[in-house]
């Protein structure tokens, strides 16, 4: 299941080293890639991000304790 997150916001960093460019997301640990190209990283770190925020949302609601939950959205 792929869910969308509209409003928020990330910081991400790239960086060329030799032929490849590495990108990665400053806030979450583990958010990170590699491309050919600029253009393909920023891909690839787009794709990566949204991958571990549908991992971890499916993770957090198989875990949680089953009854009602309040859902609600934060700014910091």
């Amino acid at each position: 299941m792929h869910v969308t997150f509209p409003y928020m916001q990330w910081s991400a960093v790239y960086q060329k080293h030799g032929t490849w460019y590495l990108g990665w997301v400053e806030e979450l640990p583990g958010v990170n890639t590699q491309g050919k190209t600029l253009k393909e990283v920023k891909e690839n770190l787009k794709e990566a991000l949204s991958l571990v925020l549908d991992v971890s949302r499916t993770m957090m609601e198989r875990d949680r304790p089953r009854g009602k939950v309040i859902r609600d959205r934060i700014t910091v």
